[in-house]
């Protein structure tokens, strides 16, 4: 049960990389609304967690942002059929850090709570 969750968790955080690239071209009118950085935001740190309440091993805490990385790297500078989905706007930079950051923090913190308790 606990690799199929593991599994599980490593399988969300690809699908919310392909999401959040997806999304964060979004415009409501001339306004770019960056859905896919707010997603990330809000979705990466409680994947983290839920993999440190499934097993204590560093690279399971860490699974979903490692899949997050190698997704968006993949899927956004070289994507489907040569495609970018990462164009050099301050949106996909956005994302970039707020994703890296919003799960490095999540991960730190996981990796000390299962380390000092």
């Amino acid at each position: 049960m606990r690799a199929a969750t593991i599994v599980l968790l490593t399988v969300a955080g690809a699908g919310l990389a392909a999401w959040a690239l997806l999304l964060q071209p979004l415009y409501i009118g001339a306004v770019p609304v960056p859905v896919g950085t707010v997603i990330t935001l809000l979705s990466l740190p409680w994947l983290i967690r839920f993999a440190a309440d499934v097993s204590s091993a560093s690279p399971v805490i860490a699974s979903p942002l490692i899949v997050w990385i190698v997704v968006v790297g993949v899927l956004g500078f070289a994507g489907p059929g040569g495609d970018v989905l990462l164009p050099a706007t301050w949106q996909s930079l956005l994302l970039l850090v707020a994703g890296l950051l919003s799960g490095v923090i999540a991960t730190r913190r996981a990796l000390e709570a299962t380390y000092s308790g």
